[in-house]
């Protein structure tokens, strides 16, 4: 039965930057990554959405920093202001017009997954998400979940007018 061991092509590994938000593991592409520093302070802005943490200078580029958590809802007030003070770490997230900072409370790690082992995220989510088409979706490591993450469809346009426009003199 020569077509039973027909050659199947390989599976292509998909390589990911892994962090937690809240009590879950997210991932996103590497490629979608410019670098992970340690958070630098965060100017604060006025009418912006409570999930933008402020600006900031990385490297001399001023970048917006939001939380991930915040814009998710999975923490509570409590836990936003305990935790303020611990040493965060921010992902630059670059985009073709734009670079986002993201806060994470521990060093994201890499990890390489097989493409086969991200599954499309169930319809469900998709629907109740009609806007937020971010998720890419749904990573099986082992006994490990991830929820990868498309960050460049994180922010609405008129969100990313909003962070991107220059500031009024």
């Amino acid at each position: 039965m020569p077509n039973s061991e027909k050659a199947t092509a390989p599976d292509p590994l998909i390589q990911l930057i892994v962090f937690r938000l809240g009590q879950e593991e997210y991932g996103i592409r590497i490629e979608q990554v410019k670098e992970v520093t340690l958070t630098p302070e965060i100017a604060r802005m006025p009418k912006t959405p409570s999930f933008v943490k402020g600006i900031a200078n990385l490297r001399g580029d001023i970048i917006t920093v939001v939380d991930l958590e915040e814009r998710f809802q999975l923490r509570e007030a409590a836990e936003v202001a305990e935790e303020a003070a611990a040493h965060t770490y921010t992902m630059a997230i670059e985009a073709k017009d734009y670079t986002i900072g993201v806060v994470v409370r521990e060093v994201p790690q890499p990890l390489s997954v097989p493409q086969s082992a991200i599954e499309q995220t169930p319809d469900f989510i998709q629907e109740a998400n009609i806007h937020d088409k971010y998720i890419e979706g749904i990573a099986r490591v082992g006994d490990r979940i991830i929820v990868v993450l498309d960050m460049l469809k994180l922010l609405t346009p008129s969100e990313i007018m909003q962070l991107t426009a220059p500031a009024a003199s």
